[in-house]
Parts: C-alpha cells; sequence; structure tokens
C-alpha cells in the first residue's frame, strides 16, 4: 500500500512540465503536493491515476510497476482511488448508487453493505436515498470521498478536494477527511495550491516549483527552515529587506540578522515572517533596535495584526507584525520593536523567488 514516482519527466509539446520527479508516500501517510497553479501538480496526479500516459520515468503501486515506458496498466487495474475537485459524481444515480459504482464485482448484498458503511464512515448514510443535485456542496464532497475509498483502494489520490468550498464549511470537511483518512490507513497524495491546507492536512509536504520538487519534509520543517526565497514567501508573508554581510551579520531596522554561510560583503535579501516582530511599549523596550510608529491594527481573531512604519535609513517601510491575541496600539502611537531571528531567513540578492 506505497506509491512511489521515479524519475518522471513530461512534456506538453516543447514545454517541459515535469523535470524528473521523484516521490513517496508510504502507508498511513497523507503527502500534499504544494506549488503555484500550472506548474504540473495535477499532471503529475493524473500520471500516477494512468489518466495520462507515462512519458519517462516509473510508477509502482504497492511495489508493482504500474506504468513505465511502453507498458501502462489501466486505470481501473492500479488499485488507485481518486477524488477531483469536482466530485464527478454521477447526476442519474442516488447517493448509495454512486458509491456503489466501483463495487461490481461483489454481489449484491455485498455491494450494499461496503457502500452503506463507507457512508456511515463519512455521516452521510442518512442520505443514502437522495440524489446528488439536492446535496450540499460538503456533503457531496463526503459522498466523492466515500466513492474512492469504497472499493479499498492501495493509493488514494485527490485533486484540490476542497477548493470549490466556502471557507467556513472548508475547514469543517477537510478536518473531517482528515480524520477519516487517518483511519483507513491508505497512502494518500493530495494536490494543493493553498498552503494552510496542506500544512493543516500533510504529514509531508513536497513544494513543486517550476516542475522540480525544491524541497520535502515535515510542514514544520519546511515552514520553520525554508530552502529558497520562493518556499518562504509561498508558506506566508514575509517582510521583505535587504542589506549587506558585515562580521556574518546582516543590519535590519529590527537589529541584526546571522547570515550564516554567506559571504562577507555579499549583497543578501532577508525575508522576515510578521509573526516574528514583538512589540513593546516604549518603557518596556530601551533594549529593542527599533521605534516603530502605528499605522493601523486590526484584530483578526486569534491574532491582531499591526500596521507599522519603520525608519530605514532614509525611507520609511511598511511591515506587518501579527501579535497573538489582541493587541491594538493607537494609530500615530509609537511602540518599541523587537525582533526574533529564528524567523528571519537570509538568501543572497540574486536567488530568485
Amino acid at each position: 500500500m506505497t506509491l512511489r514516482l521515479e524519475d518522471i519527466h513530461h512534456r506538453f509539446g516543447a514545454t517541459e512540465v515535469l523535470k524528473g520527479i521523484s516521490l513517496h508516500v508510504a502507508p498511513g501517510e497523507i503527502v500534499c503536493l504544494l506549488g503555484p497553479s500550472g506548474d504540473g501538480k495535477t499532471t503529475l496526479l493524473r500520471i500516477a491515476a494512468g489518466l495520462t500516459p507515462l512519458q519517462h520515468g516509473r510508477v509502482l503501486v504497492g511495489g508493482r510497476v504500474v506504468a513505465e515506458p511502453g507498458r501502462e496498466v489501466p486505470p481501473e487495474e492500479r488499485g488507485v482511488g481518486l477524488l477531483f475537485q469536482d466530485f464527478a459524481l454521477f447526476p442519474h444515480l442516488s447517493v448509495l448508487e454512486n458509491v456503489a459504482f466501483g463495487l461490481r464485482r461483489l454481489r449484491s448484498a455485498e455491494r450494499r453493505a461496503r457502500a452503506m458503511e463507507m457512508l456511515a464512515r463519512v455521516q452521510m448514510e442518512q442520505f443514502a436515498d437522495a440524489m446528488p443535485h439536492t446535496l450540499s456542496g460538503g456533503q457531496q464532497q463526503r459522498v466523492a470521498l466515500a466513492r474512492a475509498l469504497a472499493p479499498r483502494p492501495k493509493v488514494l489520490l485527490l485533486d484540490e478536494p476542497f477548493s470549490g468550498l466556502d471557507a467556513r464549511l472548508r475547514d469543517r470537511v477537510r478536518d473531517d477527511n482528515l480524520h477519516v483518512l487517518q483511519e483507513e490507513g491508505i497512502a494518500v497524495l493530495m494536490v494543493t495550491h493553498d498552503a494552510e491546507e496542506a500544512m493543516f492536512m500533510a504529514d509531508r509536504m513536497a513544494i513543486l516549483h517550476r516542475g522540480v520538487i525544491e524541497q520535502e519534509g515535515p510542514p514544520a520543517e519546511i515552514y520553520l527552515h525554508p530552502a529558497t526565497p520562493f518556499i518562504a514567501t509561498f508558506l506566508g508573508e514575509v517582510i521583505r529587506l535587504s542589506g549587506q554581510v558585515r562580521l556574518g551579520m546582516v543590519a535590519t531596522p529590527f537589529g541584526p540578522v546571522p547570515a550564516l554561510g554567506r559571504r562577507e560583503g555579499e549583497r543578501v535579501e532577508v525575508l522576515i515572517r510578521p509573526e516574528a516582530i514583538r512589540l513593546l511599549p516604549l518603557a518596556e523596550g530601551e533594549a529593542c533596535h527599533a521605534r516603530a510608529r502605528v499605522e493601523a491594527a486590526r484584530l483578526l481573531g486569534r491574532t491582531s495584526m499591526v500596521h507599522l512604519s519603520v525608519r530605514e535609513g532614509g525611507s520609511e517601510v511598511h511591515v506587518h507584525a501579527r501579535i497573538p491575541g489582541e493587541y491594538l496600539p493607537a494609530r500615530d502611537s509609537e511602540v518599541a520593536v523587537a525582533l526574533d531571528p529564528t524567523r528571519a531567513y537570509v538568501f543572497g540578492a540574486g536567488e530568485a523567488a
């Protein structure tokens, strides 16, 4: 019950969209393939499913080669379940019939029992006789998940499965899905362009950018230690500053930041997470390196976003600070600014983001 993609290359005409992708998904593991739209994520998923012919490399499911140049196992024989963003429910079939559709090798009574079991797993058994058009988006998504899991696939592939849901419903549905998938214990490869969604769902993330995987690992590791400027900016908001390495440090308006591995005198870019900035009343901030003027402060629920103007050289720089809880200093007031340097990332000035 594993998925292994080995050295996958793919072209559309003269454009190479996948450039040697290798990825392994273990039993019971949820791996999220994350990246911008148009960077080849869905193409890779379709190659794994057998919906797009393999051009180069190999695909293995459960240790069995299901695709290599000159040989393609049909999609229905790969032991792979699919859930795409439009859910693709059959409009002329009931909920129960949709879930039972892939169970034709079972006897009628067994087929119904398995379909009802999966509907109960996603809390939709009471809608067994309903037609898809009578269901909400979240309910349709649950039925689609039940249908994908009903044949007991070795691997489940998810393509933007929550993108069609509104924000509040999306949070609840993906939480429910996470627990169902963990209980099933199968290998799951999920494609998304939503960084927060990937960090919520994934045991491991692979960041796809311009046809290559730039970084792979647990979500916390990638968020806290991004390997490239693109990854740092793609996973969340950053404050972008420029500077020069002096004695192993880079000066910023918030204080010096270590520049490990950078040459003396090198021009660099410093990317700082908004949550790395701590604000204090001026009376408590004597040891801080900077003062800032508050331009606006907004409560965002669990955190507050404070808009600041900080002087850098001879100009004012507009930055955001994300502060836990309710912290709403008055507009045009001054605050002291302290920096957590572990949330500041230094890259060469020529590295593309």
